[in-house]
C-alpha cells in the first residue's frame, strides 16, 4: 500500500516546499523591508503569522486547532516550549502564538538559500559545539527581551528518530528562563509527526492540535531541583496520554 502513496507522498512534500515559497516571493519586497531594523520586526511577525504560515498550513490542509488551558498571558516575556518532530513545528508555532517571539535555532539553517538570508536576521542562531556562540545566545535573548519580545526553543535541540516519542530535554531553555526571570509557557504539538514527519514516504492532510499548557513563573521555575525532567514528564505524558485535551474536547 505504502508502494502505491509513494507517488502522493512526494507530491505532498514537493507541496510544501511550493506553499513555503510563493509567499515569500509575492511579499519579497515587504519582507526584505521588515528585516532592516529591529523596530520592524514586528511587521515581519506579522507577515510570517498572518500570511506565511496560515498560507502554508491551510494548503497542506493542516488547519490548527489550538487551546489554551489559561489563556495567553504577555507579560513578563515568556520562553516558549514545545516537542520538536517536523517542519510543521514553525508554522504552527507562529500561528499559536499570538505576541512576537523569537525563535532560538540552530545556526546551519541559515545556509538553506532565500530562508536563510530571513533566518539570520530574525532568529537567534546557536552553534551547539561552540561555548562561545552558547554565551552569545544568553546575551542576545537579553536583548530581544528588552524589545518586549518571548523568545520560543524547542528543548530537545533537534529532530530525534522518528522511534522516540520526546526526546530528552536540554537545559539551555530552562535555565535561560531563570536568569532572566522568564516563566515557562510549554505547549504541545500533537499531530506534527503524523501530518509531515521527516520520513519522506508519510504523512497527510489533517488538523493540529495544540494544546497550551498552565505555565510555569519564573519564581516557581527556580524551585525544581529538575526542570529539564520536570516539563519533559509532563508533555510525554500529555502526548501518551491526552488526557487534557480529551478533557479539552469534551468540554470539561
Amino acid at each position: 500500500m505504502r508502494l502505491l502513496l509513494a507517488p502522493f507522498y512526494i507530491l505532498y512534500r514537493v507541496w510544501f516546499y511550493v506553499l513555503a515559497a510563493i509567499p515569500i516571493g509575492i511579499m519579497f519586497p515587504f519582507l526584505l523591508f521588515s528585516v532592516l531594523s529591529p523596530r520592524t520586526y514586528s511587521f515581519f511577525y506579522w507577515l510570517a503569522r498572518s500570511i506565511w504560515a496560515r498560507f502554508i498550513l491551510y494548503g497542506m490542509g493542516c488547519p490548527p486547532r489550538i487551546h489554551r488551558m489559561d489563556g495567553w498571558k504577555s507579560k513578563p516575556p515568556q520562553m516558549i516550549i514545545a516537542n520538536h518532530t517536523s517542519m510543521l513545528d514553525i508554522m504552527l508555532m507562529l500561528r499559536a502564538c499570538p505576541e512576537p517571539f523569537v525563535f532560538v535555532g540552530k545556526k546551519e539553517l541559515e545556509k538553506i538559500p532565500v530562508f536563510g538570508f530571513f533566518y539570520r536576521r530574525v532568529c537567534i542562531l546557536v552553534d551547539r559545539g561552540n561555548a562561545q556562540s552558547k554565551a552569545e545566545v544568553y546575551r542576545a535573548v537579553q536583548e530581544r527581551l528588552e524589545r518586549g519580545l518571548h523568545v520560543c526553543i524547542f528543548p530537545e535541540g533537534g529532530v530525534p528518530d522518528e522511534s522516540v516519542a520526546l526526546d530528552r530535554f536540554k537545559s539551555g531553555a530552562f535555565r535561560m528562563a531563570a536568569q532572566h526571570g522568564m516563566d515557562i509557557a510549554p505547549m504541545v504539538f500533537y499531530d506534527c509527526k503524523q501530518r509531515f514527519s521527516w520520513s519522506y514516504f508519510k504523512g497527510g492532510p489533517g488538523p493540529l492540535r495544540v494544546l497550551q499548557l498552565p505555565g510555569t513563573t519564573s519564581e516557581e521555575l527556580k524551585q525544581l531541583e529538575d526542570a529539564p525532567d520536570h516539563f519533559r514528564g509532563i508533555l510525554l505524558q500529555e502526548l501518551q496520554e491526552e488526557q487534557l485535551w480529551k478533557k479539552f474536547k469534551n468540554g470539561s
